[in-house]
């Protein structure tokens, strides 16, 4: 069988996923990882790349290039999502990474960036023809996409993003009352102008991908070490995601990063996420989420699996 990978170079995570085709749409995972390097530290108000973050993600992604290799990926779909497509040195940046690892980097808008979560999400929940709105939390924006089956019935992609929201509301530590206020007022005025983008039928199932929800499922579960089975599926009610939220608050980052279940380099960034995620739940009339583990990445590979392979069902 043929041996295909999947990159994701998002503005907090870089992930990558090496699997054998099965199929067009199902794959045996062989080697997945991620790491966070903050690509979009510092992004703004320039707009540009910055020198340290970027040397950061050079580093992962020439390993991540050397990784697909010596599993003889036969291909490696890579794909560049908010910072890179907003920033305006990001030309320099992408012609960096072709001559030090070989990768040349899709950048994608978000409603790609949507439509390629979904299918992951599909695939990891196997949602079949049910309906869903998706909720992809991001550190450079959120995206949301309602569809049935893989029919999109529509995309809304926000620029809400947990690394954007911490760098320019979230400065005390702990957070003062006043700044997360704000970041809830940001926040919940672009929710609520999202029931005028796109249609929202109660019959659909909310599910959420993408490092803030699954890290608050971990905590949630009181995981020690990450366990994506356990993570899979988990559903997190309104009620918890916003005791976890207070909780978090409350404390300051090196006791946030002590936490059960948060990755260390997640930890000052979880309130932004939380305060997402609580607003979306809250505003659009849910009481809980599901939580998938697939996201992005995995979709990315399930759509190069399809040129690859064939369409399938």
């Amino acid at each position: 069988m043929a041996v295909y990978a999947a990159i994701d170079v998002g503005t907090n995570t870089l992930r990558l996923l090496i699997a054998e085709a099965v199929g067009p749409d199902d794959y045996a995972v062989l080697h997945e990882e991620q790491q966070i390097t903050r690509l979009g530290e510092g992004l703004l108000p320039t707009r540009l790349l910055q020198d340290a973050p970027s040397r950061r993600s050079l580093t992962v992604l020439k390993r991540f290039a050397d990784v697909a290799r010596s599993f003889k990926a036969g291909e490696v779909a890579s794909v560049a999502t908010s910072a890179v497509r907003e920033a305006e040195n990001s030309e320099e940046f992408l012609a960096e990474i072709v001559r030090e690892t070989g990768l040349a980097l899709r950048v994608i808008d978000g409603g790609e960036e949507a439509r390629l979560t979904l299918l992951g999400v599909r695939h990891g929940l196997r949602l079949g023809l049910r309906r869903v709105l998706a909720i992809d939390i991001g550190g450079g924006s959120t995206e949301f996409v309602l569809a049935r089956g893989e029919v999109i019935e529509g995309i809304v992609s926000t620029g809400l993003g947990v690394v954007k929201l911490t760098e320019q509301y979230l400065v005390s530590d702990p957070p003062a009352v006043g700044e997360l206020r704000r970041v809830e007022e940001v926040v919940g005025a672009r929710i609520d102008r999202l029931r005028g983008e796109m249609p929202l039928p109660e019959q659909a199932q909310l599910v959420g991908t993408a490092g803030t929800v699954t890290t608050l499922a971990a905590i949630d579960l009181a995981l020690v070490a990450y366990d994506r089975q356990k993570v899979q599926g988990h559903c997190l009610g309104l009620t918890r995601v916003m005791e976890l939220l207070d909780r978090l608050a409350a404390l300051p980052l090196r006791e946030r990063r002590a936490i059960p279940g948060l990755e260390s380099g997640r930890a000052d960034i979880i309130l932004a996420g939380a305060v997402i995620l609580a607003a979306s739940m809250e505003r659009l009339g849910y009481h809980e989420l599901r939580v998938s583990n697939d996201g992005l990445r995995e979709g990315i590979l399930i759509d190069l699996l399809r040129r690859k392979i064939g369409r399938g069902s």
